[in-house]
């Protein structure tokens, strides 16, 4: 059967300095990353899938549009929470969204496959 719309997942994390635009090249400042929120809204939409995939089957990111809306500071946690809003045969579509203790600080859409984690695996490798 599979994942349905409607499901719901979220994650959080402190904003320490190894998950800042300084620390991961993505800016000089000391400010929460636009790559960990967006590792932030793909760990939400993962969780949302907790328990609903088929045994050996896994999910891959292969798209994310977002908007880094809002800076956060070093010490405050963030957010991110995933609604599964599409289902196109193994294509999964979630509106994404994050919020720091003050405000939201970026929204989007991710889109994720669902693939069977052998195969998978295994094109990787180099087998067919």
């Amino acid at each position: 059967m599979g994942p349905g719309i409607g499901l719901r997942g979220q994650a959080t994390a402190r904003v320490t300095g190894d998950r800042t635009a300084q620390a991961l090249g993505s800016g000089d400042l000391a400010v929460f990353a636009t790559p960990a929120m967006v590792a932030l809204m793909e760990a939400a939409a993962v969780q949302a899938l907790s328990g609903s995939l088929a045994e050996g089957e896994t999910t891959v990111g292969t798209r994310i549009e977002v908007s880094h809306l809002a800076a956060t500071p070093v010490g405050m946690e963030v957010r991110a929470e995933a609604e599964l809003t599409a289902v196109e045969g193994r294509k999964l579509i979630f509106t994404i969204a994050a919020h720091d203790q003050q405000q939201k600080i970026g929204e989007g859409l991710h889109q994720r496959m669902i693939v069977a984690r052998d195969r998978f695996l295994a094109k990787l490798a180099g087998g067919n």
